[in-house]
C-alpha cells in the first residue's frame, strides 16, 4: 500500500496535530453553494454525518460557532433560549470570515482566528464518526465527535429542526 500523502495543511489541521487528534482527510470537488449535499455525495456518506460549521452572533454581535448536521437546520429561537441570549442570527459572510479566518464554504471550528464559544447539536455526539470542514473548500476531515467537546470545550445544545422557523446556511 502506498504511503498516504498530506493533502492539506490548514490552520485547522495544524491545530488538530498540535492537540494530538487523529483524523482522516477527505478532499472532494467543491461546488459553489453545493453545501453538505455535495460533499456527502462525493464522500459516499450520509449527509446527517457531515457537520456544518456556522458562524453566528447574538444581539450584542458577539460571535459563536454552531455545529449542525448537514441535513438539519438551526432553530435560532431554541438556540438563543438555551444559551441565554435574546437572539441569534447568522453572521454576514464577510463578518464570519473576519471572525473565523476561513472563507465561506471552508469554515472549520478548529484553528479559528478568534476564539469563540462552540455549540454542538447533542445528537452529533451519538455518531461514531463525523465529517467536518478541514479549513478549506473541498476538504473535509473525519473525526470522532467527542474530539469537538474535548479540544474545543463545545457545549451541547438541542436546536436541530427539519423545517419551520430556521436558518439554512
Amino acid at each position: 500500500m502506498a504511503k498516504k500523502e498530506h493533502i492539506s495543511v490548514t490552520p485547522a489541521t495544524q491545530f488538530l496535530r498540535q492537540h494530538g487528534v487523529v483524523f482522516s482527510e477527505h478532499p472532494y470537488p467543491y461546488e459553489e453553494h453545493g453545501g453538505t449535499a455535495v460533499s456527502s455525495r462525493a464522500l459516499g456518506v450520509e449527509e446527517h454525518h457531515v457537520v456544518k460549521t456556522l458562524i453566528m452572533q447574538d444581539e450584542m454581535a458577539s460571535p459563536c460557532i454552531v455545529l449542525m448536521h448537514g441535513d438539519r437546520k438551526v432553530s435560532t429561537k431554541n438556540l438563543a433560549r438555551q444559551i441565554g441570549c435574546k437572539s441569534i442570527s447568522p453572521c454576514k459572510p464577510e463578518v464570519a470570515q473576519r471572525h473565523s479566518g476561513y472563507l465561506i464554504g471552508g469554515t472549520s471550528p478548529f484553528g479559528t482566528r478568534k476564539a469563540m464559544p462552540v455549540y454542538i447539536e447533542q445528537s452529533i455526539l451519538q455518531l461514531p464518526q463525523i465529517y467536518i470542514n478541514g479549513g478549506r473548500r473541498g476538504y473535509l476531515i473525519g473525526v470522532a465527535p467527542q474530539v469537538i467537546v474535548d479540544v474545543l470545550q463545545a457545549k451541547e445544545v438541542q436546536c436541530a429542526i427539519d423545517e419551520g422557523n430556521s436558518i439554512h446556511v
